[in-house]
């Protein structure tokens, strides 16, 4: 899914209302039907709502949600600035059909102060939309922080007001909606994507209200979500007459004394993500560990207690970097390795680590490599950034100097290819913020890649993959309680879904 800019999702409403044809307030109703059928189909617990509708065309989406779950039966109460003020042409039009049903009482914001909030009660946000270029102020900032203070739930159409769409404000001081839900239409916003914006958004759902697929197929952005649809595209089905020979050999490095369980753990996965071969090339102390936990995958000494040395072939895929330590004789033979080989690669944790001690080290990355680093061991590599936004505008500057992919890990992780394009995944959860689930990142993006994915095929399927695994281990365990080794054995359930849509499209 491409994500377009505010300008550009205001171009494609455009687009849409000359070429289908339709009227502005007709899609303004179509995209205010999508909302009010989410509303009745997933909040049938509650059937008070409280709707604040700002001047603009997203009050004007708010109207026609109030009007239209008063018409379902819902009990609604509709808040304006001024009953009497001037609205959008589209959203005046809405304002008039509610004035035309008794039974909606449209109020001041000031008289919410003495509204009664019950616990049935749901707000729903339609004040500002895309459209705003800068932080709130005067009255709608204090009614914002007003009903974030409630503890009913918020329930934002299109975005939470006060936030911006493309960024975050350069004021750090902004106030916008605290909402558990935003029903966005037909794209995810980048401000969703991230910590410093997305915490404001709640459970983000897209509604599909028919904005023209020529538009959005043929205009150009370097953003993408990559979901379900997207992973299923880059998947390949297993040829039932293939051999291990073709499905490649996948090469773990890592592992020290006492770090031994992040080498089983990126062993594991490249294992179970379908490599024909798997190797890891550990310390002699981890050969009884991994021979036990690892039977499939066969074992090469690189050392004692830490790894000093290892050879490298040119029909392997490396992943190099879970619990290999850094002891200087481990980091010596790792700077030589990278030096005279060439081939693509996979890098993480304390590859990362040795690389980043010297700023000229990160030449000797080989070009199309991937690297995973999470939040800090991108700063040690690169340097600091104030935010996560300068932080990916500096990784998309580095891909294309470094001619490599970017697995940038948070909690929407960002995949930077070396022609600058962003992909944000939206699989995963909080139950990958243990240690361990990295090193199986490692493991996934080796195999793929060992399997003839290109780079960024394996990253994006990669990325996807090893949320959707864990959010089929939360949704067994728990989010607190799932392990990264519960994250490995629901490779096989995605790998199932993934072959059944792939069936299912032939």
């Amino acid at each position: 899914m491409k994500i377009f800019t505010a300008e550009q999702i205001r171009s494609w409403d455009q687009f849409t209302i000359v070429h289908e044809p339709v009227s502005s307030v007709q899609l303004m109703e179509r995209a205010a039907g999508a909302v009010a059928g989410w509303i009745s189909e997933y909040c049938k617990n509650h059937k008070k709502l409280a709707v604040f509708c700002g001047n603009g065309n997203n009050g004007g989406d708010g109207l026609a949600v109030a009007r239209m779950l008063y018409l379902k039966g819902f009990d609604v109460d509709v808040f304006v600035d001024d009953p009497k003020g001037k609205f959008s042409d589209d959203a005046a039009v809405n304002l008039k059909r509610l004035r035309d049903i008794s039974g909606i009482s449209v109020r001041k914001f000031n008289t919410s102060e003495d509204y009664s909030f019950d616990d049935k009660t749901i707000i729903v946000d339609a004040l500002l939309g895309t459209g705003l270029s800068r932080p709130l102020g005067g009255d709608y900032r204090l009614l914002v922080e007003q009903l974030n203070k409630k503890e009913n739930i918020r329930l934002s159409i299109d975005i939470p007001s006060g936030l911006p769409a493309d960024g975050q404000h350069d004021d750090d001081d902004f106030v916008a909606v605290e909402a558990d839900y935003t029903l966005s239409f037909q794209c995810w916003k980048r401000s969703f994507l991230h910590p410093e914006t997305g915490k404001y958004t709640g459970k983000v759902v897209v509604l599909d209200i028919g904005l023209s697929r020529e538009y959005s197929g043929s205009e150009g952005t370097d953003y993408f979500v990559a979901d379900d649809h997207l992973a299923g595209s880059v998947f390949r089905p297993r040829k039932e007459f293939s051999h291990k020979g073709n499905h490649g050999k996948a090469v773990i490095i890592g592992g020290s004394y006492g770090k031994l369980g992040a080498a089983v753990l990126a062993t594991q996965s490249a294992l179970k993500t379908g490599a024909g071969l798997t190797f890891t090339i550990a310390p002699a102390c981890g050969y009884e560990i991994l021979q036990s936990t690892c039977p499939e995958a066969m074992f090469i000494e690189g050392g004692k207690q830490f790894i000093t040395g290892f050879e490298a072939d040119e029909i392997s895929t490396y992943g190099i970097g879970p619990g290999l330590g850094t002891d200087p004789e481990t980091e010596k033979c790792l700077l030589h390795f990278l030096k005279k080989y060439s081939r693509p690669l996979i890098l993480d944790a304390d590859a990362l680590n040795t690389v980043a001690k010297k700023t000229e080290n990160v030449k000797l990355i080989p070009e199309n490599s991937i690297i995973t680093p999470h939040p800090k061991e991108f700063e040690r590599l690169f340097g600091p950034t104030k935010d996560s936004f300068e932080r990916l505008a500096l990784a998309r500057k580095k891909a294309k100097e470094l001619n490599i992919y970017i697995v940038l890990k948070d909690h929407h992780t960002q995949i930077i290819t070396p022609e600058v394009a962003v992909y944000y995944n939206i699989t995963g959860n909080a139950g990958l913020a243990k240690g361990g689930s990295g090193d199986i990142l490692t493991g996934i993006l080796t195999s793929l890649a060992a399997q003839g994915y290109s780079p960024e095929q394996a990253c994006v399927l990669g990325v996807w993959l090893h949320g959707r695994a864990a959010d089929l281990a939360a949704e067994k365990h728990s989010k607190e309680s799932m392990l990264p080794s519960d994250v490995i054995d629901e490779l096989g359930a995605v790998f199932k879904e993934l072959n059944k849509w792939a069936a299912v499209s032939l």
